[in-house]
């Protein structure tokens, strides 16, 4: 479909990345960090001609994948901590997500599991969603906005101006919500959730007529005296014949490989707002709904792609192409994943109160914990359902944090850190230390200039601790470490 769109546009297909950046680019993607000097080797010895569809299942199988796609749905979740503290709520989620990850559980059955999530977080820990997300308004608008791409927010209150939905389809569909209630348990911090069985209705809030339950462009549903009326919502929202939750998810996803989604923002699926290719949308969430909503195999199906291993080089045939996917395009590593990249390259990790030793920033159980460099690089506030909290742009704060403070240059200059380590390694050439970090750094080996300038550097300081801090200096502020290309 890529290919098709290409064609009709008369814009050029830059060709396959090479190995070494896909494998980088392939395990920021899928495990928010850089490849390990063992994994490029491995990946560079083997001769296979489906290597590269291997280390994508060896990835989609580590405990880093589990990790940073928990890391994604936690904070769009709203899984954030209230009054400062940690409570068990917010681990007791986390965990939650992350097992659902590790498990490959199908997005059907993990999106019903939080809709219709009732009782204690002990003993259901999805009841988070509904500790976070207080009111019936605001919880059928982030369910909209999330799991069907449906901004409904404006039909709140008046017809929606860029949308077909009205004031009676906001209302019957928040009608699903509308016996759902709290009660105070052993902890009153942390309520437990519970839905009346039976009937439920709204009125239309201008003319006060009572409404059924109804999905978006569905009928209403009659609901039985002993069912819980949210259990109706999620039959209807995860239906295969549901015609947004299948897509909203697999522009998601597409977005998070390549950059930009087929409709942009994300989660506005409006007809006013159609995506760039809606045949290739289409086909995905198909093939979605036919895996069993697999998201494994989907990813499988994005990063195996030819699109996604294009390189991120234009050329003079597709230099202005901005949203046909005729190249990979570049994206700078999130906060987490950059201040972890740094922690590695260092050999410096970052401590975080509370948390054992070593744990990395992508795996915080939320958002709240106190760093300087995650909020001045965009780290989102988790106060809202949009992923669009989380800012990608560069600002002059994050080039001043990079260059001179204290942060970094602790990290640069520490005892236990590997520029020390390196200058009091006389085992090894700095040849082979050299190379060492590019492999770190970049997943591949310095040319022929990196190296001679890079070692006629280190030989001319007297201080070998001080040019090795000065060679992760300027590894940590190029701009190819600090993107994913």
């Amino acid at each position: 479909h890529v290919f098709a769109k290409l064609q009709s546009l008369g814009i050029g297909l830059s060709p396959v990345c090479d190995d070494a950046t896909f494998l980088r680019r392939i395990t920021l993607d899928l495990a928010g960090r850089t490849p390990t000097v063992t994994e490029i080797e491995s990946f560079h010895e083997n001769k296979s001609p489906d290597k590269r569809e291997q280390a994508i299942d060896r990835l989609l199988a580590s405990e880093d994948h589990a990790d940073f796609f928990a890391g994604k749905w936690n904070t769009i979740l709203r899984n954030r901590r209230s009054g400062g503290a940690l409570r068990f709520a917010n681990l007791a989620f986390h965990q939650w997500i992350r097992e659902s990850i590790v498990a490959n559980k199908p997005y059907d059955k993990f999106v019903r599991e939080i809709i219709t999530a009732s009782g204690s977080v002990a003993s259901h820990p999805p009841v988070a969603w509904y500790q976070q997300v207080t009111d019936t308004n605001q919880r059928i608008e982030d369910a909209a906005q999330l799991f069907l791409g449906q901004r409904i927010q404006c039909a709140r209150c008046h017809h929606h101006p860029y949308e077909k939905w009205s004031q009676a389809d906001y209302a019957q569909l928040s009608a699903f919500f509308t016996n759902v209630s709290k009660k105070n348990g052993r902890d009153p911090l942390e309520p437990a959730v519970f839905a009346r069985l039976g009937g439920a209705s709204a009125r239309h809030p201008k003319t006060g007529q009572a409404l059924q339950p109804a999905g978006l462009d569905a009928d209403e549903v009659a609901i039985g005296a002993h069912d819980d009326p949210r259990s109706h919502f999620a039959d209807w929202m995860t239906s295969p014949d549901n015609p947004f939750f299948a897509k909203a998810l697999a522009n998601r996803y597409w977005k998070h490989f390549m950059g930009r989604g087929l409709v942009e923002p994300e989660d506005d699926l409006r007809v006013t707002n159609p995506p760039s290719n809606p045949e290739l949308l289409d086909a995905m969430a198909q093939e979605f709904v036919d895996s069993g909503y697999d998201l494994k195999a989907l990813i499988r199906l994005i990063a195996t792609s030819r699109c996604y291993q294009s390189d991120s080089d234009a050329m003079p045939e597709n230099i202005g192409d901005k949203r046909s996917y005729s190249r990979f395009y570049p994206k700078r590593l999130q906060a987490e994943v950059l201040l972890d990249s740094i922690d590695r390259l260092t050999m410096s990790p970052t401590k975080f109160a509370g948390m054992p030793p070593g744990v990395r920033a992508v795996a915080l159980p939320d958002t709240g914990f106190a760093s300087y460099f995650l909020t001045v690089f965009g780290r989102p506030e988790s106060t809202t359902a949009c992923e669009c909290e989380r800012s990608q742009e560069a600002n002059l704060s994050q080039s001043l944090h990079l260059l001179n403070s204290e942060e970094i240059q602790n990290k640069l200059a520490g005892d236990q850190g590997r520029a020390a380590r390196l200058a009091a390694d006389e085992t090894r050439s700095d040849e082979e230390k050299i190379q060492e970090l590019y492999s770190i750094a970049f997943g591949r080996h310095p040319d022929d200039r990196e190296l001679k300038a890079t070692l006629s550097y280190v030989a001319g300081k007297e201080n070998r601790r001080e040019a090795f801090e000065d060679v992760l200096w300027s590894l940590i502020n190029s701009k190819e470490f600090l993107f994913n290309h």
